[in-house]
């Protein structure tokens, strides 16, 4: 009768191939779900903009996007505070600095609309909110109930980067104008291009 099955031999081989094909994609795999955590911090941050837009347009009335550091990116609790360097965000009428873990309404203070912590897909980026000067910090841009930013000194754009410093990532930016469009783009694409994803 004939054995069936894998000798010692073949399994080494197979492990040894295995290993080199991992060790050789390890790099490019962790770059690869670092592009992913910025994509999705991008999205979540454009999302959130857009929400607060059609909201203050919806109700007729201001409704501004903070973005809040949280002293657990997954955990959106009262340790918020504003802060130009986070990709955590609520879209509320009033500030939420000491109340984002309050429920969603239209009559309790800071009368919350939507929010979102970066833990949740968006971990590990780096996040720079900016004013239109493009080097003084931003945590808050206002929209009026025709969908324009009205606050002093909004957010007019937000970066978001990768966590290793001198990576090559695929960056995003979130940009606001001061008529309140909002879009995602992609800084590494020359200005004098036609690509539609350019900054």
């Amino acid at each position: 009768m004939k054995q069936r099955g894998f000798s010692l031999i073949e399994l080494v081989v197979t492990m040894a191939v295995l290993a080199l094909v991992l060790f050789a994609t390890a790099p490019s795999i962790g770059a690869w779900l670092d592009n992913s955590r910025i994509r999705n911090a991008a999205e979540s941050l454009q999302i959130g903009l857009q929400t607060a837009r059609s909201e203050a347009v919806g109700r007729n009335q201001s409704i501004s996007f903070y973005l809040v550091s949280l002293a657990d990116p997954g955990v959106m609790d009262n340790s918020c505070a504003l802060s130009a360097s986070s990709g955590s965000w609520v879209v509320s009428a009033a500030s939420p600095d000491t109340h984002c873990a309050n429920a969603p309404s239209t009559s309790v203070a800071p009368k919350i609309v939507l929010k979102r912590a970066v833990g949740d897909g968006g971990g590990k980026v780096k996040v720079s909110g900016l004013q239109a000067d493009g080097t003084t910090g931003g945590t808050t841009v206002t929209f009026n109930g025709f969908g324009r930013v009205v606050n002093a000194d909004p957010i007019a754009r937000i970066d978001i980067t990768g966590p290793n410093d001198g990576a090559a990532y695929r960056n995003l930016q979130v940009r606001i104008t001061s008529a309140g469009a909002i879009r995602m783009c992609d800084p590494h694409v020359p200005a004098d291009s036609t690509d539609p994803r350019k900054c």
